[in-house]
């Protein structure tokens, strides 16, 4: 906000990583007379890895539930015609696991510990399984997926 201009105070943000190079931003705004709106932003970084480009709605409370329900009718449509089979939250498993991979891999980094995340994790299962069910096979076995 330059010069102290308030016009677009943002009062709430939120934001949904999708993939590696793709985020979708979504800010409630308030404007100078005390309305509010939102918008949505896709931030995709560029290809050569110089900066990011920017896509933005803007989404005002009298279109709000007509949007809700246009973008709730076409993902329906296609969760339910296009693509019925389809498990729709493989993306959301993939990003859980993107994630507790990153976090570990920053307290490593913090402790000063310099194995790998992905090396630690499946040692730390292993382990977990072992201690809790008692198994013939090795941790070497249990790390074939």
């Amino acid at each position: 906000m330059e010069n102290g201009d308030k016009k677009f105070e943002s009062v709430y943000s939120t934001k949904v990583r999708a993939g590696k190079r793709r985020t979708y931003f979504f800010d409630v705004r308030k404007t100078k007379g005390d309305d509010f709106y939102i918008t949505l932003t896709e931030s995709t970084k560029k290809f050569d890895g110089n900066g990011y480009e920017r896509h933005k709605i803007f989404l005002y409370k009298e279109d709000f539930n007509r949007f809700l329900n246009g973008i709730g009718d076409a993902i329906n449509h296609v969760k339910t015609e296009l693509m019925p089979d389809y498990d729709y939250e493989e993306f959301e498993k993939r990003q859980a696991e993107w994630e507790a991979a990153k976090a570990l891999e920053a307290e490593n980094e913090a402790a000063g510990i310099t194995t790998a995340p992905a090396a630690e994790s499946t040692e730390a299962s292993a382990e977990v399984q072992a201690e809790d069910t008692p198994t013939t096979s090795t941790p070497e076995d249990d790390m074939s997926w």
